[in-house]
């Protein structure tokens, strides 16, 4: 639990950077853009819940898969990524890119299943 909220407080530090102060948000070698137009896509409870999935134990509402589906692959992969190459999360990171991928499966079947035809 302690290892989540440590996530959870590292995402609003994240959240916080980016919206405040851009230029500290992103890596040199990240795509600035893509970043960008990513962060804005997604409401910040849904990103917490994503995190929590991806990086935790949470679950994802089915609105929020909706709004993860919206965002697109790239801009999930890209976000997700970002926070598992973080030092303290590094030694998982490749149990939480499969969670990662879990979760954008799960997610673009829930959205066609609810979609209107």
């Amino acid at each position: 639990m302690a290892k989540l909220n440590f996530i959870m407080l590292s995402l609003v530090v994240l959240v916080v950077a980016i919206t405040c102060v851009p230029s500290l948000a992103v890596e040199e070698n990240e795509p600035k853009k893509l970043w960008d137009q990513c962060v804005v896509k997604i409401s910040p409870n849904c990103a917490l819940k994503i995190i929590s999935q991806v990086f935790g134990d949470g679950v994802v509402s089915i609105p929020c898969c909706k709004e993860l589906v919206q965002e697109g692959k790239e801009c999930h992969d890209t976000l997700v990524k970002y926070i598992a190459d973080r030092p303290s999360l590094i030694g998982n990171e490749s149990k939480y890119l499969q969670k990662r991928d879990e979760l954008w499966a799960h997610c673009v079947s829930v959205s066609k299943a609810v979609s209107p035809a």
